[in-house]
């Protein structure tokens, strides 16, 4: 992609000093736009925002539990007074944080933690971005789903099955409210991407289980980050600025909805 793609715009990405969420701000600092970070992980956001500086690009960041709604709220009016605004927010802090995936193994506070960080988190983030996109004149909001939140997923458990689903709820009605204002909200839905994370629960699974979630990939492999990095990125970007309370299944092919 050329590198003015995003000239101009201001990037806040939410678990964004994770290994997806880095990759992303990596690319989209290429492609010009200035970058905010918003994590949990201090040490983390100060390594990535150093590293974004250092090629050149602009970046700031704020450590953020987004399950704290004022907390969100003053975090993002900080980063859109030091960055000079906001236009696109990719609210990619979720997942199953850790949790089990049995039934029987799954207590309340594991309900809670996945519900809150997922659903109440992208809710609080797009809420405080929004209000800085409608002083731009419009903007771009990225959500994410998964492939767990579309189908039953052998590798998650019911919380994150359930938050994820309730995301493409929240995508569709936001999408709806904020239109007029020239904001897009539109989400994604990856399969499994093995980032360190979901590695480790990938290699969990029996070998079985492996080869059942191989085998039902027409494509046959795993992907590459940068294939869903990509995704994103055009959901975020004026390529795809007719399109607002979609969802873009990632997933090479092994969920085909109708």
């Amino acid at each position: 992609m050329g590198s003015n793609r995003f000239a101009g715009k201001v990037i806040v990405i939410t678990g964004g000093a994770g290994g997806l969420g880095a990759a992303i701000a990596h690319e989209a600092g290429r492609q010009g736009a200035s970058v905010a970070i918003l994590d949990t992980n201090k040490d983390a956001i100060a390594l990535l925002v150093s590293e974004l500086k250092a090629a050149g690009i602009t970046a700031d960041g704020r450590a953020v539990d987004v399950r704290d709604g004022k907390a969100v709220t003053t975090a993002m009016n900080e980063l859109a007074q030091s960055l000079s605004g906001i236009d696109i927010l990719i609210a990619a802090a979720g997942g199953s944080l850790g949790t089990p995936r049995e039934l029987d193994d799954i207590t309340d506070e594991d309900l809670d933690l996945v519900l809150d960080v997922n659903v109440k988190g992208t809710y609080y983030c797009a809420r405080a971005a929004i209000a800085h996109m409608k002083k731009r004149g419009g903007g771009s909001i990225v959500t994410f789903s998964s492939i767990g939140g579309r189908s039953a997923s052998p590798v998650t458990g019911v919380p994150y099955a359930a938050a994820k689903a309730a995301i493409l709820g929240l995508t569709r009605r936001l999408a709806k409210e904020v239109g007029l204002e020239k904001i897009r909200v539109n989400a994604i839905a990856p399969g499994l991407f093995l980032t360190d994370r979901l590695a480790g629960m990938f290699e969990k699974l029996s070998l079985v289980e492996r080869e059942e979630v191989l085998s039902a990939i027409p494509l046959g492999r795993m992907p590459e980050l940068r294939e869903c990095v990509d995704p994103v990125l055009f959901l975020a970007s004026d390529e795809s600025s007719y399109i607002t309370g979609a969802v873009l299944d990632v997933n090479g092919g092994r969920l085909m909805p109708n």
